[in-house]
């Protein structure tokens, strides 16, 4: 238990997409676009690439899951754009236009790549973190929370949910191999074998950053986020469980809410853009 008094967090379960009015305007009923959108800008060093949506200084950031792109967050930031708040979706590194970073890191390393590209934006500016997005936002803003106006939070795996071992078969495999005893041709047999569906798409240095995230846990990060923090959860999310935000919602001492989506998976940012943009127009305020 955080010790945070019950004013402070709160939880709320809320209906599908489908059935849940939203508070920003149905896209059919939006005005027609009159900002630049589908525009790739350039941040920190050239190397990581971002869309931009809406006119102004930009209010918000997303930060997209694993093997996605920012444009996951085109429908959730052309309604906020409609409300006159303009935001920019970045590439990851190693995905969609950004290159692979120079080494393999984690959500950490990543942090490092991503904050003076942030430094180049406006402050308080809401972050946004879908899966592993959600796991270098979270970094972001215990390291730096005055630049951050609030945090946005869905299915982000920002604590491990077992031991994170491999299979014993694929760790006898690993093992012979680092003596030689069998060639990488039967490794990488066993890799895509017993490997996630992640780790088997995975090559290069994006296999190596992988296997950098997934031993990767958030305790001390969630203990030390000093940003109001909202947890918007697929209530059918199977890859990152709902008790994991729900154990998170316990360590965050910030004000904390946990908003549970009836009928949504993992894909939060496509399967209900219109209940992302509310939790983030109302991360505004």
């Amino acid at each position: 238990c955080s010790g945070v008094s019950p004013s402070s967090r709160s939880v709320e379960k809320v209906a599908s997409p489908a059935m849940m009015p939203s508070t920003l305007p149905a896209s059919g009923d939006a005005p027609s676009p009159q900002y630049p959108e589908g525009v790739l800008t350039a941040l920190g060093d050239g190397s990581l690439f971002g869309e931009s949506f809406g006119e102004g200084p930009v209010r918000v950031v997303w930060l997209h899951g694993w093997a996605r792109r920012g444009e996951d967050f085109a429908g959730a930031a052309r309604l906020l754009a409609a409300r006159g708040v303009a935001s920019l979706a970045l590439d990851l590194p190693g995905f969609g236009a950004s290159p692979a970073p120079a080494r393999a890191g984690g959500a950490r390393y990543y942090a490092e790549i991503v904050a003076p590209a942030l430094d180049e934006l406006e402050e308080n500016v809401v972050l946004v973190g879908h899966s592993f997005g959600g796991t270098v936002a979270t970094v972001l803003a215990a390291r730096a929370p005055a630049r951050y106006h609030a945090l946005v939070l869905t299915g982000a795996p920002v604590l491990r949910a077992g031991s994170g071992r491999a299979p014993w078969r694929y760790r006898l495999v690993r093992a012979a191999a680092r003596y030689h005893l069998v060639s990488p041709a039967r490794l990488e047999s066993a890799r895509q074998r017993y490997g996630s569906l992640d780790y088997r798409r995975a090559s290069g240095i994006m296999r190596d950053v992988l296997v950098a995230t997934v031993n990767e846990s958030f305790e001390s990060e969630l203990a030390h986020l000093a940003v109001p923090t909202n947890l918007l959860w697929g209530e059918l999310d199977a890859e990152v469980a709902l008790a994991i935000a729900q154990r998170a919602r316990e360590i965050v001492t910030a004000p904390t809410t946990l908003r549970v989506l009836t009928g949504v998976g993992h894909l939060v940012p496509t399967q209900a853009p219109e209940a992302l943009a509310d939790a983030v127009y109302e991360a505004l305020a």
